[in-house]
């Protein structure tokens, strides 16, 4: 029951099938088992979820369900929780305690759903991989060797071991996509402003929150919820859009595909599964032609260094200056990296943006989407260090293999990341669909399509064999 989705679950609610409590006991029974190996929740919270459980369970009797009512949802610890500790995986903030919650956040609360975990994330939530001296290693349920991405890399671990039925995640860099790839599951970027941000970030335009889940509809599920304007975010959008459901088919879409994006050294198994992918679509009625893009990786790296630089980096200074060590080594690096940046630079940072958006924009007037690898490899170490090199390959940094920054880049864009097959080290690979500026609809169209063809954990072959 621990692998049940979100839309059957509330189906099963309203029947009386099933309840929130079985559910929910459910989800507490798997990460009790799986906890000690994958290491996925920063915080848990079962004696408080259970007694919500009961609650939602009297509503559904008295015909008073809300949208998430009774569904568990691991919330990811960067975002605040008022009265819960909001350390950001950091030793210095261990006894940081939030005064406010995030609004997005307390939306899914107000929808009924139950929080019964934080998640791990790598500290600051500046590094593709999750480890921290506060909680130490997240595994990757698939392969414990591996990680699961990051930072969202508690919220794709849980989802994938099945200790939670929806989790949310945040994206700067690729945050949400790339665990998504990682442990196979489905997340979504927003586009910028869909989505309610915390300030001060709601004003970096590369900054998104967003909903991960097990299934395509669970992941529109999940963002109908939190999606919308709220008066704490002056960039968050109007009016609030909802994902249909029904989806219309993609029968006729015309959809561009890029193996490579231009400049990526991508790993053969990931490139395998990206055009297997491209054929579902094909086999779905889409129009799939693979195209190239001009982009060299020098300009996707230079331009978000700046942008880091400019805004993330000093950010974490004051922390370095007064702990120094207590920090972990990735941390450091960015920090170091970030005080390269001058001001100066500010305005190159706006002119490499611009000219990388410029030929996605024109390719995305010809197509209604563009699909391309997640990630140009299957997975990292668990244990991955800033200027580690992965096996067989001469990456420079991590932002060599990240083919998600240049859609933080060109941030109005949403980007879904969905499982497109297995690497030959047991891990899943991720396919992204990226829409045009603010289409979510249609993303979502492509994305639905493809998991028809494609789906995961509802049959047990594509679950990992942990617990």
């Amino acid at each position: 029951m621990h692998y049940l989705s979100a839309t059957e679950a509330l189906r099963l609610f309203r029947s009386g099938e099933a309840s929130p409590v079985e559910l929910v006991s459910a989800v507490i029974e798997r990460a009790e088992a799986v906890e000690p190996s994958v290491n996925a929740f920063a915080e848990m919270f079962y004696d408080q979820a259970l007694d919500a459980a009961r609650a939602a369970e009297k509503r559904y009797l008295a015909g008073d369900a809300r949208p998430l009512e009774g569904l568990p949802v691991a919330v990811k610890e960067e975002a605040p929780i008022a009265g819960h500790r909001n350390t950001l995986g950091s030793l210095p903030l261990r006894d940081e305690v939030a005064t406010v919650t995030a609004p997005f956040v307390q939306r899914i609360i107000d929808a009924g759903g139950i929080v019964h975990a934080r998640t791990t994330t790598p500290e600051f939530c500046c590094a593709p991989v999750t480890w921290t001296k506060l909680w130490g290693v997240t595994r990757n349920p698939w392969n414990l060797a591996y990680s699961p991405g990051g930072s969202s890399g508690g919220s794709a671990a849980a989802l994938a071991a099945g200790s939670t039925t929806l989790a949310t995640g945040s994206d700067i860099g690729g945050s949400i996509r790339i665990p998504s790839s990682f442990c196979g599951v489905t997340g979504f970027k927003p586009p910028y402003g869909r989505v309610p941000e915390f300030p001060p970030f709601n004003l970096d335009h590369y900054c998104h929150e967003g909903p991960m889940a097990r299934s395509v509809a669970d992941v529109a599920l999940l963002e109908n919820v939190i999606a919308g304007p709220h008066p704490s975010d002056v960039v968050s959008l109007r009016p609030k859009l909802v994902i249909p459901s029904p989806l219309e088919p993609a029968a006729g879409l015309r959809i561009a595909l890029s193996p490579d994006l231009g400049c990526f050294d991508v790993d053969a198994d990931v490139a395998a599964n990206t055009l297997a992918a491209a054929e579902r679509l094909r086999e779905a009625g889409a129009v799939v032609t693979e195209v190239s893009l001009p982009w060299k990786l020098a300009d996707i790296i230079r331009a978000a260094r700046i942008h880091f630089g400019m805004i993330f980096g000093p950010s974490v200074r004051p922390l370095l200056e007064a702990h120094g060590d207590d920090l972990t080594s990735y941390a450091r690096a960015f920090v170091a990296e970030s005080d390269e940046i001058a001001k100066e630079d500010y305005y190159q940072g706006l002119e490499l943006e611009a000219a990388l958006y410029y030929p996605l924009g024109e390719l995305l007037e010809e197509y209604d989407a563009l699909i391309c690898p997640t990630m140009a490899v299957p997975a990292l170490p668990a244990e991955w260090d800033h200027g580690d090199i992965p096996e067989g390959r001469n990456d420079s940094s991590w932002m060599d293999v990240m083919m998600t920054v240049p859609f933080n880049i060109a941030s109005r864009c949403p980007v879904l990341s969905v499982p497109s097959g297995r690497a030959g080290n047991g891990v899943p690979t991720g396919l992204s669909i990226v829409g045009k500026t603010y289409d979510d609809v249609t993303a979502f169209r492509v994305a639905a399509a493809h998991e028809e063809r494609y789906p995961w954990y509802t049959d047990p072959a594509h679950r990992p064999a942990i617990g």
